[in-house]
């Protein structure tokens, strides 16, 4: 198959359904992830999504999260990475939904510290990127990520780090189905519903500590999270490609 040689196919056994036959458009490298994610009724966020779009649950509630990161190797196939282009970090805010039987991601808000890559992906992929201002350092295995949107109220800091092993999801556990997801939805400016495919290898999931200010990211949505402390993992990270996007049909 075209492109097998990329390292994200070291491993497809783990999908829940095949990988696309069609070229594969993107590549890239999530790295140093926090995931943080806070239970929300589903139907508080159903509001938030396009018709043909459905809020998945999880053991009777769905879930809100919160990831920072650093982007490294972002380019268009089969461009080579440029610097100062092709790597930055990156927040996004991310619930969980479903069309046609494929369970997949939607962002509410990405926020980067490259103002190319957020015009790009405004541009190409539909995502509602915004500007900010981002510190990312690293001491060892602690991590401090600290970003402000541009022009706005949105922030976000936290030190995190792993604090153990890292360990393969297993299927039916809560933290399977927060970060086994290979797809992304987005709909277009004139209305259509679209769909991105992805590929990685299973993610490296560890637990994690996390210290966490606090955010004005979900206050814009309406998003009351759950009480108590949040679910949190971390992840050294994993190779992606991603396909360019599919139409997904809404049914009347």
């Amino acid at each position: 198959m075209i492109g097998r040689r990329h390292p994200a196919f070291a491993r497809i056994d783990h999908r829940p359904w095949p990988v696309p036959t069609r070229p594969w458009a993107w590549h890239q490298s999530w790295r140093e992830l926090l995931f943080v994610h806070w239970p929300v009724p589903a139907a508080a966020l159903q509001p938030l999504v396009p018709r043909g779009l459905a809020v998945q649950e999880f053991e009777g509630t769905s879930w809100v999260g919160v990831v920072p990161f650093r982007m490294t190797g972002v380019m268009r196939r089969p461009f080579p990475d440029l610097p100062g282009i092709s790597a930055f970090p990156e927040l996004n805010v991310r619930i969980y939904v479903e069309a046609e039987g494929k369970p997949g991601v939607w962002f509410l808000s990405l926020d980067a510290a490259n103002p190319l890559a957020v015009r790009a992906a405004r541009r190409f992929l539909h995502l509602p990127y915004h500007d900010a201002d981002i510190a990312f350092e690293r001491t060892g295995d602690d991590l401090t990520f600290a970003s402000q949107r541009r022009g706005a109220p949105e922030r976000f800091q936290a030190t995190y780090g792993p604090t153990g092993p890292d360990e393969e999801a297993e299927t039916g556990t809560l933290e399977h189905w927060l970060t086994e997801r290979y797809c992304l939805y987005a709909q277009a400016p004139d209305g259509r519903l679209l769909r991105n495919e992805a590929h990685h290898a299973p993610w490296p999931l560890r637990p994690a500590y996390a210290n966490l200010e606090p955010t004005t990211l979900l206050a814009g949505f309406g998003i009351e999270p759950g009480p108590g402390r949040p679910h949190v993992r971390y992840a050294d990270g994993v190779n992606v490609v991603v396909w360019d996007a599919e139409v997904v049909p809404v049914v009347p």
